[in-house]
């Protein structure tokens, strides 16, 4: 794998009693998407929030674009665009709104791709949040990632409530955006088909590891021979 952009090494996180991820080894190459598998529930979310320094880990150690989500938080978020499951926005911004906030903290944003992208996206910018379908509202939080031209791009369960036709929009841009540069993408997903259209690599978390990794056509091999032991895996229980 060449020189990693994001690396998990035996990375622990729980809260109370419950443990959540026991030691995390994980790589993301530059350039590559990667797909991150697993139950809801198994830790993906908590992976990202380690990754953007919203959480302290208990053990081991992660590190992104070579900083310390932690101690270098700010330098590390100004290079990362998010898209969280739920769009997070207040209820009463509009896009115009959360854009006008966002922008001053980002000094790469292009405010003329934030104008492309929603235009070509269908992106009801004068709408308020509380007034939006789920997939308005997911396009405008890639959008809103996509704008400063981050380094990376960090999408958990971006799919999750589409309706078919909002689902297949913003693959079709996460596929588009994800090849522009040297960008990086670890999208998290539940869905072998979604891994199966856009990864480039492919990791499944379960029991609070990473059980199993590699190219994508490695994985879907893998799950042609034994299709029930990966799907076992993507069913698992709550954690």
């Amino acid at each position: 794998m060449k020189s990693s952009v994001l690396t998990c090494s035996n990375l622990h996180k729980h809260f109370g009693k419950h443990s959540v991820l026991q030691g995390i080894d994980f790589e993301l190459a530059p350039g590559e998407i990667t797909v991150l598998l697993g139950a809801n529930g198994t830790g993906k979310s908590t992976l990202f929030k380690l990754a953007l320094g919203l959480l302290l880990p208990d053990q081991g150690t992660i590190e992104v674009l070579g900083l310390d989500p932690i101690k270098q938080s700010k330098n590390l978020r100004q290079q990362i665009g998010f898209v969280p499951s739920i769009p997070d926005a207040y209820d009463w911004m509009t896009v115009k709104d959360l854009f006008h906030m966002l922008a001053p903290q980002y000094p790469t944003w292009k405010k003329s791709e934030a104008d492309r992208l929603c235009e070509e996206l269908k992106v009801p910018i004068d709408r308020r949040f509380k007034q939006m379908s789920r997939g308005e509202g997911m396009k405008a939080m890639l959008v809103a990632a996509l704008a400063p031209d981050p380094k990376i791009l960090l999408l958990d369960e971006p799919f999750g409530g589409l309706d078919p036709m909002a689902r297949e929009e913003v693959l079709a841009r996460i596929i588009d955006e994800a090849r522009v540069g040297e960008r990086t993408l670890l999208c998290s997903t539940h869905d072998m088909e979604v891994a199966s259209r856009i990864a480039d690599r492919v990791a499944v978390l379960a029991d609070g590891k990473i059980e199993l990794q590699g190219l994508v056509s490695e994985i879907l091999q893998k799950e042609a021979a034994q299709p029930a032991d990966l799907q076992a895996v993507l069913a698992g229980g709550e954690r």
